[in-house]
């Protein structure tokens, strides 16, 4: 008999064994019963093998993300005002169009080119956009002076690129045994953004070209972990590894993480911050410049000059952008011999990531870790019954409880009001003013569950790592940025548990229409990731100003963050030499209907948002790949759809052979070309060989021009038909 079958024959008697599945065991003393999971007995957990997706979030580019009455951005004519989406006939051209209020006028951009208008993404929580006019000179001049700014931008960033390039740096040793011993003693799973990222790390320091990457993820998605990597790996090759951070808070957190992580090898890490007294530091230095700390986390004191590791191989920047000038100009020295990787959980727009992508090494962790839920989020007053409710709920379930008050002032009347309302909870006070040694005793007891209740100011918005921690509320929300009550929130669901956030406003009091936006936003985007999905204006252009200089701020409010990504990257282009990636845009016009009638699409949104894919489409397979798209969901195309469809298709044929302008009206089609001097007419002659199509030279005051004759084709196939000459262009 096996010691299984005897333990468990020995205590039958007395326990029932019932095998299944729930989350978390439980206890009803009534019946006398206990209920435990393996987990709670041998303190280890199922791993589901599923992502949560990501949902709540869309596109900052995508016209479905509009409302109208939201700013707007027109490649041609610049920031007006989304006026919604009308079905009208304009000079006998019957069709749906996109309406955009300017100044002096409106303005209705036809189907085929939804892709010139993009969501303004700027000041338009502050109310301070400025609408353009239509003919004016003032959008021009923004581009003209942004794009200079750029140029100057551009340029230093590719020469740091190059010289990081030529410089070489230390290649480090392929993955040895204790590596790998240190990925399987990893608790969790990781998530495909993660792998990703820790193999674009390694293939970096392999590499004799020195590391310069930028790691963006949302808060709580595992930066941290990729970064412990990278120092072992450091380590292993005898390269000691500086770890920055901006907080003394954050500091001690990264001390806790990596000594726990790295608690199983001869690693020597130590801490050097405020947290220290004067007498540690100076010793913590000198074994540092010994060469004999092998991982030193600090606040900005690491960058005293009186601080020279021997062996200094890797340098970790968390949150680069909260140093200040002195710190990054020290930091920009460190670079030029040093492997460097900058971690940041402020959303970076994909279509700044696009632009930089060949000139800065960047990955994104968009994926949450497994098991993680979304934070439940609400917009409450502030009122004792709230606060009982949130608090007794954590309590239930042996959680802890952040309550933010920004206010020093005021901290002492707060305390004993809670101590009022929750005369059995465990508080404890924290803030920035008080003495070192006290703050990190509070931050340390909490930590270790000696309190329930963590009554802070801001001083918990980054670094704070509390898994116990599940519901945090925040006093007068309404007082607080965009970006300041996303990072508050970030501070919980950092487990398997449900997380609550509560943003507390006063109930006597009318919130700003700003206010109201800006918690209404958090409020609906409560889901995974969804801080890396969603159009936060403010989020996005701190991204921006953090990753390219506060200097570029402006000039992203002046045209918006897609238009200036959009610019960054044609001058990056530019200036290495390569031709635009992005072909010249053809004027389409036709008599002929080429829309989705409501009977087909009744859901605006969903018309709008499939009219901004076939805008955006590059070849005519993925044209072909909409159309299936539409058959497959909504069933056969109307003919309407088939002329939209053929449509997007000549319009992708003429910009690959210089067509400027195409004017499809009665039974001829008038091609204009972008060199008029020297149409095409030869290669045009032998794609038209063999069909129903005549075509004919055509002169005009700047050149020459070519008319098809369609006579003979009937109106219904005149797209079609001129889709399938077309497609014999690419031959000749």
């Amino acid at each position: 008999m096996s010691s299984r079958q005897s333990m468990t024959h020995s205590i039958a008697d007395h326990i029932r064994f019932v095998v299944g599945d729930i989350h978390e065991g439980f206890v009803y003393p009534d019946v006398k019963i206990a209920v435990l999971t393996d987990h709670q007995i041998f303190s280890r957990f199922h791993r589901r093998h599923r992502h949560l997706k990501y949902s709540g979030g869309v596109s900052i580019s995508s016209p479905s993300a509009l409302n109208v009455g939201d700013y707007v951005v027109h490649i041609q004519h610049g920031i007006g005002v989304y006026k919604g989406v009308e079905h009208i006939s304009i000079e006998e051209i019957e069709g749906d169009f996109l309406t955009v209020e300017y100044t002096n006028g409106l303005l209705r951009v036809p189907v085929d080119q939804f892709n010139q208008v993009q969501k303004y993404s700027g000041k338009s929580e502050s109310g301070g956009v400025k609408v353009h006019k239509l003919g004016g000179t003032e959008w021009e001049r923004a581009k003209t002076k942004t794009r200079k700014s750029l140029k100057i931008k551009a340029e230093e960033l590719l020469r740091l690129y190059a010289e990081r390039k030529l410089r070489g740096g230390c290649a480090y040793s392929p993955d040895s045994t204790e590596m790998r011993q240190l990925e399987i003693s990893f608790p969790w799973q990781e998530t495909p953004d993660q792998i990703k990222t820790i193999g674009d790390v390694k293939k970096d320091m392999e590499s004799s070209r020195s590391m310069d990457r930028l790691i963006c993820g949302d808060v709580g998605f595992g930066k941290t972990e990729v970064a412990i990597r990278a120092a072992f790996k450091a380590l292993i090759d005898g390269k000691q590894t500086a770890v920055l951070v901006p907080t003394t808070i954050l500091a001690q957190q990264h001390l806790n993480t990596f000594s726990q992580r790295l608690r199983e090898f001869a690693v020597t890490i130590e801490m050097l911050s405020r947290f220290r007294t004067p007498k540690q530091q100076r010793e913590i230095v000198k074994r540092a410049n010994q060469g004999k700390i092998d991982i030193l986390i600090g606040t900005h004191r690491i960058l005293s000059k009186d601080l020279n590791m021997p062996n200094l191989g890797l340098l970790v920047i968390d949150e680069e952008h909260r140093f200040g000038v002195k710190h990054k100009i020290k930091l920009k020295e460190l670079r030029r011999t040093v492997d460097v990787i900058a971690m940041t959980a402020t959303p970076i727009p994909r279509t700044l990531q696009m632009g930089l992508m060949s000139i800065r090494d960047m990955s994104t962790i968009h994926t949450p870790p497994r098991n993680r839920y979304p934070i439940h989020t609400e917009i409450v007053s502030f009122h004792d019954d709230i606060i009982r409710r949130a608090v007794e709920r954590e309590m239930a379930r042996n959680g802890q409880v952040y309550f933010v008050h920004n206010r020093v002032q005021t901290m002492s009347a707060m305390y004993h009001y809670l101590k009022q309302v929750l005369p059995d909870t465990r508080i404890c006070v924290g803030h920035g003013q008080m003495p070192e040694r006290e703050l990190e005793r509070v931050m340390m007891d909490f930590y270790d569950h000696k309190y329930d209740f963590l009554l802070s100011t801001m001083i918990i918005e980054s670094g704070l790592d509390n898994p116990n921690a599940n519901t945090i509320l925040v006093n007068r929300a309404d007082r607080f940025g965009l970006a300041q009550l996303y990072q508050l929130r970030g501070r919980v669901g950092r487990s398997h548990h449900h997380a609550f956030a509560y943003f507390m406003v006063p109930p006597d009091r009318t919130l700003s229409m700003i206010a109201r936006r800006r918690l209404r936003v958090l409020e609906e985007a409560e889901e995974l990731g969804s801080g890396l999905k969603l159009a936060m204006s403010d989020l996005e252009i701190r991204g921006a100003g953090n990753l390219l200089g506060a200097e570029q701020s402006g000039h992203v409010v002046a045209v918006g963050i897609e238009m200036y990504s959009k610019m960054l990257k044609e001058e990056v282009e530019r200036l290495r030499g390569s031709s635009p990636s992005k072909k010249p845009e053809v004027k389409i016009e036709t008599e002929i209907k080429c829309y989705l009638p409501d009977t087909y699409i009744d859901d605006q949104e969903e018309k709008v948002s499939l009219y901004q894919r076939l805008a955006e489409c590059e070849t005519i397979d993925q044209v072909e790949e909409i159309g299936a798209e539409l058959v497959d969901r909504f069933g056969k195309l109307p003919v309407e759809a088939v002329n939209l469809l053929d449509l997007i298709a000549v319009k992708k044929q003429c910009e690959g052979d210089h067509v400027a302008h195409l004017d499809i009206r009665g039974n001829q089609a008038f091609f204009e070309f972008i060199d008029p001097q020297n149409p095409p007419f030869k290669k045009f002659e032998y794609a038209f060989k063999g069909s129903d199509i005549r075509l004919e030279p055509y002169p005009t005051k700047k050149g020459m021009a070519i008319i098809a004759n369609l006579s003979s084709i009937d109106v219904e196939s005149q797209l079609v038909s001129l889709r399938m000459a077309l497609e014999n262009l690419t031959d000749a």
